[in-house]
């Protein structure tokens, strides 16, 4: 059984957003069409509306959309080669949260459990 697909408009109403940012996410290649009508409309697939948050969220948390579309088209070895240099960073915070003093301390625990938490938003990207 085939998935149902939307048109644009209600791929952004179920998501929240306007046309224009579906539109300007397409662009970007965050999300791409199903396929299209003899009519040229575009049809999204119904998850689109998840990507469409995931995205989101991933804004929120500061990556630039650009950042984000990489990622999603990331190949395993680019992917193998960042959380290497994930790791890498952790390790130097935890280095320095050790060394800090109190009141820097509390400074590098918040931004470590920021990096935590985009981590596992990455954790959430398909491959």
């Amino acid at each position: 059984m085939s998935e149902s697909l939307l048109r644009i408009g209600e791929l952004a109403a179920r998501a929240g957003v306007s046309i224009r940012t579906v539109d300007y996410y397409t662009t970007l290649g965050l999300i791409s069409p199903a396929q299209r009508t003899a009519s040229n409309y575009r049809l999204y697939r119904c998850g689109d509306v998840d990507r469409i948050h995931l995205v989101q969220r991933l804004e929120v948390h500061g990556l630039p959309l650009e950042d984000i579309a990489k990622a999603f088209t990331a190949k395993p070895a680019d992917t193998a080669a960042l959380l290497g240099q994930i790791d890498t960073d952790l390790r130097t915070l935890q280095e320095a949260a050790d060394a800090a003093s109190p009141e820097m301390h509390g400074l590098l625990t918040v931004i470590a459990n920021r990096v935590h938490s985009l981590i596992t938003i990455a954790l959430e990207l398909p491959l």
